[in-house]
């Protein structure tokens, strides 16, 4: 499970990045706190955090259960996949929000690998006592 906290922490590490980018694109485009609009480039940044938040909720909870009850490697590979997917789609987002398609499959795809391999593994788990 090493490689699986590795995992979950990088992403958090990532997350953190991205926010911290956020800051600073609000500090050159002027947007003041608390304000979250008012610059298309800003919003481009803030958008692409909120949504990796948004995606890190489904993540992290399926990231352990698939490592727990499927294949700790399936789940290790999803979860760099996951990353990837995520720097790519932030990257892209805020280049131009229409090019952010293939990261956010990659996403997606990285995601419900990881809740179909969890939740499958859990209900053999349950199925089998």
């Amino acid at each position: 499970m090493a490689y699986v906290t590795i995992i979950a922490m990088l992403a958090l590490v990532q997350f953190q990045y991205f926010g911290i980018a956020v800051g600073r694109a609000r500090g050159r485009h002027g947007v003041e706190a608390p304000a979250v609009t008012g610059d298309e480039t800003f919003e481009r940044f803030h958008r692409a955090h909120q949504n990796t938040m948004e995606q890190l909720i489904v993540f992290l909870p399926a990231l352990f259960a698939c490592a727990s009850f499927a294949n700790e490697i399936l789940a290790v590979a999803c979860g760099v996949g996951f990353l990837v997917g995520r720097a790519w789609y932030f990257r892209s987002y805020v280049a131009d929000p229409d090019s952010r398609g293939k990261g956010m499959i990659l996403t997606m795809a990285s995601s419900v690998i990881l809740l179909v391999g969890g939740l499958i593994g859990a209900l053999r788990t349950v199925l089998s006592v």
